[in-house]
């Protein structure tokens, strides 16, 4: 029951009205002039794309964006991602490790879920043991093979000792993976969902609206809002067009085309959660002819990373040097930003006898731009003597065919710490290591930095993996994207936060004027 364009416009009428309170324009102290000061009231309509009538509210088996942000309205977890993808701190108040870093002790802070009862460690220890059975949960489980849940225990009700199976200095990153929400003891079953989220359950129907009511006893402060309604339309036009006719004040995931059309005209707010999503072609280092380095850093250099970023995204990102995380914690900022050079990429080409050379890069409409970056660095290679050419695979197995086979592809990833794009993607026992880098030195990097207690000794050692990457790595990363949003005038305090952390589709923290 998917929202078309005309069924969403039809619907309007169906939909509730929100319920506003006067509205003040007098500028608080601080504030810049002709800003809307935060006030109580009313309901805001966000519209997703969405999942269709087998969705779910079981936060661990959120894996679409719109189930996303609804877990984040009504559940909490220990921790979460910063917009610099440091962590923050959430249900857990602090932790401590122990000096061997391989139990830790999380205390939680004082929270109550939304029918009263107190969030407690037998909460977090149910929770973590349901992410972790794989019959039950969807991607966050694999975040958690690293807790010995067996011998983990509760010490009294606020405080949780985690026991790892080996020694782990970002064992927060853990606690603020993707997924990982507490839900009360006992819980499995999620028809009327019980968290601790700012917003708590009123209604639900799959796959189309699910509507919430602001918790006032939210351990952060109650939301602005009164009323949270989350709506669904797969159609970007849909969306824009709830927005534009005031059935929504918020519609996710706009095309840069679109944000090129409304952005300055009144109409529509168009806002950029700058540095959301890494834009890439990953070559498999493996076998021919990427297991050659040369060849490699042909491709580099060949890169015309503005244009990408101009025809690709046109212009709403930045451009990329060759590594994860722009702007992270612990990203590499001393590595000097890579220049186009084709005489040198020529010479590297010319080198290894690849001059004409055939190369098929895979791609697909699995994500937004594949196509045209496949099309745009096609061009590009021809430049230095090299035959690229775009195989178009089946958008839905596209994430799977592309994991074993080829030799380069069209890649992206959104936010997620430095450290866990490491170990998730680039050690030889990695499951979704696309490149097949497989290096026991550079496991060996790992493994000694994530048993560092020290932070400046551990950055040195991410900063020593990272230039053994940008050097020799088998991801091309040209650019980071910008997620670009829809709202309306009235909808003040959305956050420029990248996708999937803390910030981003956070409704808590907004307000209507």
């Amino acid at each position: 029951m998917h929202y078309d364009r005309r069924s969403f416009l039809g619907a309007a009428a169906m939909l509730s009205a929100a319920a506003l309170t006067g509205c003040g324009t007098t500028p608080a102290p601080g504030r810049p002039r002709g800003a809307v000061p935060p006030r109580k009231g009313g309901r805001l309509r966000a519209v997703f794309a969405g999942g269709g009538a087998q969705e779910t509210l079981d936060p661990h088996l959120a894996n679409l964006f719109v189930e996303a942000s609804r877990a984040k309205a009504m559940f909490d977890k220990l921790a979460d991602y910063g917009t610099d993808v440091s962590i923050v701190p959430r249900l857990a108040q602090g932790w401590e490790p122990d000096k061997k870093l391989s139990t830790w002790r999380i205390t939680l802070r004082e929270a109550s879920f939304h029918d009263g009862r107190p969030v407690r460690a037998a909460d977090v220890l149910h929770s973590y043991a349901r992410i972790a059975d794989g019959t039950r949960t969807f991607r966050a489980r694999a975040n958690l093979a690293l807790i010995d849940l067996r011998n983990s225990r509760a010490v009294g009700d606020r405080t949780v000792e985690f026991a790892l199976k080996r020694p782990f200095a970002e064992f927060p990153n853990v606690l603020a993976a993707f997924g990982a929400y507490i839900v009360p003891d006992g819980t499995e079953e999620f028809a009327r969902p019980v968290g601790s989220g700012p917003f708590s359950f009123v209604s639900f129907t799959p796959g189309r609206s699910l509507l919430l009511k602001r918790h006032p006893d939210y351990w952060e402060g109650p939301a602005h809002l009164d009323e949270l309604e989350y709506l669904l339309a797969n159609e970007e036009s849909a969306r824009v067009n709830a927005v534009l006719g005031g059935q929504a004040e918020y519609a996710h995931d706009l095309t840069p085309a679109t944000a090129r059309t409304y952005e300055g005209g009144g109409r529509l707010n168009v806002i950029r959660l700058n540095n959301s999503g890494m834009q890439a072609l990953a070559m498999k280092v493996d076998r021919p002819p990427f297991d050659d380095p040369g060849l490699r850093e042909a491709m580099f250099l060949l890169a015309d990373r503005p244009q990408m970023i101009d025809s690709v995204l046109s212009g709403a990102g930045t451009i990329g040097n060759d590594l994860f995380g722009k702007d992270y914690q612990y990203y590499a900022k001393e590595i000097p930003q890579r220049a186009r050079d084709l005489d040198r990429a020529r010479w590297l080409v010319e080198k290894a006898g690849a001059k004409g050379l055939k190369i098929q890069l895979d791609t697909s409409a699995a994500a937004a731009g594949f196509l045209e970056a496949a099309g745009v660095f096609a061009d590009q290679a021809r430049q230095i003597g090299l035959d690229v050419t775009a195989k178009v695979g089946n958008k839905d197995t596209y994430w799977a065919d592309i994991l074993n086979e080829g030799t380069i592809c069209c890649y992206r990833s959104g936010a997620m710490p430095i450290e866990t794009h490491l170990s998730q993607r680039l050690l030889s026992g990695s499951t979704t290591n696309a490149t097949k880098w497989a290096r026991p030195e550079f496991d060996a990097l790992y493994d000694k930095a994530v048993a560092t207690a020290d932070e400046g000794r551990r950055r040195e050692i991410y900063l020593d993996m990272q230039r053994v990457l940008h050097a020799e790595g088998g991801f091309l990363i040209w650019g980071f994207a910008d997620w670009l949003l829809g709202t309306a005038q009235r909808l003040h305090g959305v956050a420029n936060a990248p996708a999937n952390t803390l910030d981003w589709a956070r409704f808590d923290k907004v307000w209507l004027g």
